[in-house]
């Protein structure tokens, strides 16, 4: 039978030579091995003083965005939630009362946002299906956690600080030292 590729290899049965039983120059060849990577730069990124860097197309953790005034962007349209994949989204939609007029654009707004990031696979498919730009996938990677509740990530933690009312907080948010 003739094999469909040429990988396959007979392998030798015969006997090894005195040289080949010593093992003396494979030793050698892994001690080689060993030094050239002793030279060469280390890989390994000491976490607190460094910070390591990123792609620009990478995605991290979920934002929800506020406009210049400070008003919320998300009006519950549930389109993120409709084309998320992995089903990691819930939403309940509200109505705006009349006292709330400073703290939403449309009638309509998040009364509750819900993104499990146990369940969230960071394709961005909710960034690119939001019509507001309500919310984007930042330059954070999710932290570490011990509970399960802990990556269940509600409205106040996703907000963006208000930027007019806590332009530290925002910055500092941004990662820009003010």
């Amino acid at each position: 039978m003739q094999p469909l590729t040429n990988k396959a290899q007979a392998v030798s049965r015969k006997p090894m030579t005195f040289l080949e039983r010593l093992y003396l120059i494979n030793i050698i060849k892994g001690m080689v091995i060993t030094f050239s990577h002793m030279f060469k730069k280390q890989p390994t990124i000491h976490y607190p003083e460094q910070k390591r860097e990123f792609s620009p197309v990478f995605r991290g953790l979920h934002v929800l965005n506020r406009d210049e005034e400070g008003k919320e962007r998300c009006t519950a349209c549930g389109l993120c939630a409709v084309a998320c994949p992995a089903e990691a989204i819930t939403m309940e939609a509200a109505e705006r009362t009349e006292d709330e007029l400073h703290l939403y654009r449309e009638e309509k707004y998040a009364a509750k946002y819900e993104i499990n990031m146990l369940r969230c696979i960071f394709c961005g498919l909710c960034e690119e299906a939001c019509p507001k730009d309500a919310i984007y996938l930042s330059e954070t990677f999710a932290p570490a956690n011990y509970t399960r509740k802990g990556f269940i990530y509600g409205k106040p933690d996703l907000l963006i600080p208000n930027p007019k009312t806590e332009a530290a907080a925002l910055a500092m948010a941004k990662g820009v030292e003010a």
